[in-house]
């Protein structure tokens, strides 16, 4: 009896697989067993093992990390070693602040020499096609050359871009007509109602609601706009009725293109190449409406008139070279925008707007010698100041869907 319980305990041992140290692993062909034989005799606990082990536990055996994986943006900082990382920030911080110098810059051109332009030869229509057409001229050539990736647009992405590029052509004819009928300095603070209009239009379009606070930030942008009208030397109906048709068009703009954030924008659309396509199609649709209301006659008059005779006030050629200037320097302001708007915070952004606007009042008002009353400075200023606190204020409060 202890004959056949001995020999059955041996026959049990000689059945489980014998595992070596690398000193008396067999060396023989015959005696390597394969992996998976000489783990078989452990295939039916890992169910069990597996079912009582901690999720952690069973990533890290996996070779998975237990930690959130990081951002891309923190990906590359980790990449990169200590020493280069505040090297990358100073780098960072000093392309924002050209852009932002940048965007300063050339907006101050283009306010000059539009206004400039407008003076001598009173189109505005016809004005209006020629900056879109020359923005036009100036990125072809970029596309063409390969220094941008040209986007590919289908006809349905046309479609879609369609009603924007049409806010965009009315919100641009209408600033160039409020410039060339007010000063400068009057059609931007008329321009500052812009916010207003948004979220009223938010509100009616797309069913968006803020709390209150962010509408009583408006309270000063109204006033400071009522203040600086009443006071205003140079107001005519025209130019102030013509920067407020620019306020509804561009919200319009701003409204169709959130209402097609989730429609396919075609292939290479980032911001630069959206804008160039917006106005590749608003020169296109623009040109027969400026052609018509600024018809042949009367263009050639205008330009008689302001390059003929005792009576000119500019050389042709200067005339068509300040054309040019304003047409190339908006498409560039816009474009620097962008390129700020995606570099920065919306707050930081916003204040950058606003100084924006107080720099090209205080420009224009120094370059044009336009009078201005102590009530037209505090309303502008009441204005200006209601802006950069309801853009802080909107990003404080988020925006709210309406119940239906």
């Amino acid at each position: 009896m202890v004959f056949v319980a001995s020999a059955a305990v041996r026959a049990a041992f000689t059945s489980v697989p014998t595992f070596h140290t690398r000193s008396s692993r067999p060396t023989s062909p015959t005696s390597r067993q394969p992996f998976r034989a000489r783990t078989a005799f452990f295939a039916p606990l890992r169910p069990r093992l597996t079912a009582v082990t901690p999720p952690r536990l069973r990533a890290s055996a996996s070779g998975a990390s237990d930690t959130a994986k990081p951002l891309p943006s923190q990906q590359q900082q980790q990449q990169q070693p200590p020493d280069v990382q505040p090297v990358a920030k100073k780098v960072n911080r000093f392309k924002v602040g050209l852009y932002i110098l940048l965007w300063y810059a050339f907006n101050i051109v283009y306010n000059i020499s539009n206004k400039r332009v407008l003076n001598w030869f009173p189109v505005p229509w016809f004005v209006s096609w020629v900056q879109l057409l020359v923005g036009v001229l100036y990125v072809l050539p970029i596309w063409a050359l390969r220094l941008r990736r040209a986007p590919t647009v289908p006809k349905q992405v046309l479609k879609t871009m369609l009603p924007i590029s049409l806010g965009h052509i009315v919100g641009h004819v209408s600033t160039v007509v409020s410039l060339g009928a007010v000063a400068v300095s009057f059609t931007h603070v008329v321009k500052s109602m812009e916010p207003f209009v948004n979220v009223v239009g938010s509100a009616f379009f797309l069913n968006s609601v803020f709390p209150l606070p962010v509408y009583l930030s408006l309270l000063p942008v109204v006033t400071g706009v009522v203040m600086a009208s009443v006071s205003e030397v140079s107001f005519t109906w025209l130019g102030f009725l013509s920067a407020m048709t620019s306020n509804f068009a561009f919200t319009a703009r701003n409204l169709f293109s959130k209402l097609s954030m989730n429609k396919p924008k075609g292939k290479n659309m980032d911001p630069a190449n959206l804008f160039a396509v917006l106005s590749i199609m608003s020169t296109i649709l623009l040109a027969p409406v400026a052609l018509i209301i600024d018809h042949p006659a009367k263009l050639m008059s205008a330009w008689n008139t302001a390059t003929v005779g005792a009576a000119a006030v500019v050389t042709a050629p200067k005339l068509m070279l300040y054309i040019f200037i304003s047409g190339l320097f908006f498409y560039l302001y816009q474009e620097v925008a962008f390129k700020a708007l995606d570099s920065v915070h919306p707050i930081t952004h916003a204040v950058a707007n606003t100084v924006k606007r107080v720099v090209i009042i205080v420009t224009s008002v120094f370059v044009f010698q336009n009078p201005i009353t102590k009530a037209n400075a505090l309303g502008s200023s009441v204005a200006l100041l209601g802006v950069l606190l309801y853009s802080v204020t909107k990003n404080y409060f988020p925006e709210k869907k309406r119940s239906a």
